[in-house]
């Protein structure tokens, strides 16, 4: 996961930024990872216990009180798992939030068809191909959570799409085929929450940034640091 924040992160450690990357989600066991040894493949709940921990451990490293997080793809997915279920946010009392702004690039918030794999894969269950049993076990239980309609998606926005306190910054881009459809990614702003939903194309309508380039185009990265930093568009210009 090193080369998924090769751009991004020295460009918020210029800013003076301490930055700490985590590789989650990989469990051990056919019965309990996937065959890919993909990270990412284990549940998400997993994950966001995962995440938990290495939230408590930067806290206590660095001395603050609240972290921001960015989150790419199923990243996003999980770090709202974590602010809802894993002591991320504190519902009852905002002010003992660990995170005080969330920033998804491309984010199965809502599920994803994966293109057209999903409809495909229907299809074939259909005619009794074990599709999702196969899928579970190659890639891991979090490939199949993150499909529009899981039950895992039902759980997590049960209660409403965000956290209050938190500040979310929401990043879609139409020429997105991963997660798709683009526009599921953006959330709903409930009760003591902030959200922006942005299109990377919008004020740049030719950008043609992919999925996996959320974490590396330029005006990516630029609505990243101005989600962290509100004023670092007064001090730089928006790229296009």
């Amino acid at each position: 996961m090193v080369g998924t924040w090769k751009d991004l992160a020295p460009a918020l450690s210029a800013e003076g930024y301490c930055v700490f990357a985590l590789n989650y989600g990989q469990a051990t066991g056919l019965s309990e990872g996937n065959l890919m040894r993909m990270f990412g493949g284990a549940d998400i709940a997993e994950s966001a216990e995962q995440l938990a921990g290495f939230v408590d451990q930067v806290r206590a490293a660095t001395g603050v009180p609240q972290v921001d997080i960015v989150g790419h793809s199923l990243g996003g997915t999980v770090s709202r798992q974590y602010l809802r279920f894993e002591g991320g946010a504190d519902r009852a009392n905002p002010t003992l939030n660990k995170v005080h702004s969330l920033v998804t690039l491309g984010a199965t918030n809502h599920g994803t068809s994966f293109g057209d794999v999903q409809a495909l894969g229907a299809i074939a269950q259909a005619l009794g191909v074990p599709v999702t049993t196969l899928a579970g076990v190659a890639v891991g239980p979090s490939y199949i959570q993150q499909m529009v309609g899981s039950p895992f998606l039902q759980v997590l926005n049960a209660g409403g799409d965000t956290d209050p306190g938190i500040d979310y910054t929401v990043v879609a881009s139409r020429s997105d085929t991963v997660s798709t459809p683009a526009e599921n990614t953006f959330l709903t702003a409930g009760p003591g929450a902030v959200v922006h939903n942005v299109w990377l194309q919008d004020g740049c309508a030719t950008n043609t940034a992919e999925h996996i380039q959320l974490t590396t185009d330029p005006r990516a990265v630029y609505i990243i640091q101005r989600a962290l930093d509100p004023t670092y568009g007064d001090r730089n210009p928006a790229p296009c």
